[in-house]
């Protein structure tokens, strides 16, 4: 399948934004209030990892992209998804925040344990690991918004949106 006939495969469903202005102003409140604080590398890398567990082809384009723009590199965007084999690649407070992204968002798997938000916890102040929290449960929804709605990738631009 080409690109052209790929892009015609792959329509919008809704438009949550026109139809539910309330939940989508609501929704960009909570993204901007769970940002403060945090790292913004940090943030795209939670990001990115969340959305590639959830399978979000549209946050995934949008948060490589603003992740390139703001100088992130190649190889740590690409071993992302196996970051644990990688770990010379990201901070130990990376590692951490990605785990909890992990467990946070895979809560099928049973809970959030013990252990995981213990070594977040060693790396981030209580008021950081709020901000952590908010920010991964922030990206679950955007994942989940623009996977039930049909988000269609590729037209981001980097830097335009939070």
């Amino acid at each position: 399948m080409t690109t052209q006939e790929n892009t015609h495969a792959h329509e919008p469903r809704l438009n949550l934004a026109k139809h539910a202005p309330e939940v989508y102003k609501a929704m960009l409140g909570l993204e901007m209030a769970a940002r403060k604080g945090l790292d913004p590398v940090l943030i795209e890398l939670v990001k990115i990892r969340a959305s590639q567990i959830n399978h979000c082809a549209f946050c995934l384009d949008m948060h490589t992209k603003d992740a390139r723009h703001m100088g992130e590199s190649e190889a740590r965007i690409y071993l992302l998804n196996a970051w644990e084999e990688a770990p010379g690649y990201y901070t130990e407070k990376e590692q951490a925040a990605l785990a909890l992204t992990e467990a946070v968002t895979v809560l099928t798997d049973g809970f959030v344990p013990d252990e995981v938000f213990q070594r977040a916890a060693g790396h981030f102040d209580e008021k950081e690991l709020s901000q952590l929290i908010s920010l991964i449960i922030a990206i679950n929804s955007w994942n989940r918004i623009a996977v039930t709605c049909r988000s269609v990738p590729g037209a981001y631009q980097p830097g335009t949106h939070a």
